[in-house]
């Protein structure tokens, strides 16, 4: 085996990993900011919140994520008549499509919280939306601060389906230099070798901080 190929190949793949990186971390923000308001929609009392957030959430669950990438990707200009570039059109699918999963991971750790919390916030004059933003949100979201790192994990595998329309991240640029040099075994070692890395990086995380929980919680 000739393993030099990834080192003659190493800064275009490099450029890829980065670009992958960037798609996780946008994913990862705007995912999380829309999945908090669905997860907020999905406790209202009000039906006019809470059907259409619930909707939104079951269907996007019940779709592979490669289909989402499809449609967000081809329909754009049938719908609005411009075309979206492959990384827009990767940001757009993969937010939308986590977003469900975040709404059911925040709206778990929403519901852990005792409800007497919620009552006492009440009580000392605070609305129903301070008390969510102020007191309920905040202990949710660091009760929850392990699954959202295991769903990070999850996000930057899921990157490697952007290759479908052509985006050139990691694996679509390992894909590439394979087509060119004809190395596979190699250059798809390599591969699982960078990916396992990093989601073993996160999983790591995930346990130390779902540990130091339980921990502080005694």
């Amino acid at each position: 085996m000739d393993f030099e190929v990834i080192a003659r190949n190493f800064p275009f793949m490099l450029g890829g990993l980065a670009l992958t990186i960037q798609l996780a971390l946008i994913t990862l923000a705007g995912g999380l900011l829309l999945g908090i308001i669905l997860a907020v929609a999905r406790l209202s009392s009000r039906s006019w919140l809470y059907y259409p957030a619930t909707a939104y959430v079951h269907f996007f669950r019940g779709l592979p994520l490669i289909l989402v990438i499809f449609w967000i990707y081809f329909l754009s200009p049938v719908l609005t008549g411009r075309s979206l570039n492959e990384f827009l059109a990767a940001v757009v699918s993969f937010i939308v499509f986590e977003a469900a999963y975040f709404a059911e991971i925040i709206r778990a750790g929403i519901q852990s919280i005792p409800r007497g919390q919620a009552m006492a916030a009440h009580s000392s004059g605070l609305t129903s939306f301070q008390c969510m933003r102020f007191v309920i949100l905040p202990q949710a979201l660091r009760n929850m601060i392990p699954a959202l790192v295991t769903q990070a994990v999850v996000i930057f595998q899921d990157t490697s389906l952007a290759y479908v329309i052509g985006l050139r991240e990691f694996l679509r640029r390992v894909n590439l230099v394979d087509a060119r040099e004809a190395r596979s075994v190699e250059l798809y070692l390599f591969a699982g070798l960078v990916y396992f890395i990093f989601c073993s990086i996160g999983s790591l995380c995930s346990q130390r901080l779902e540990h130091r929980r339980e921990r502080n919680s005694l």
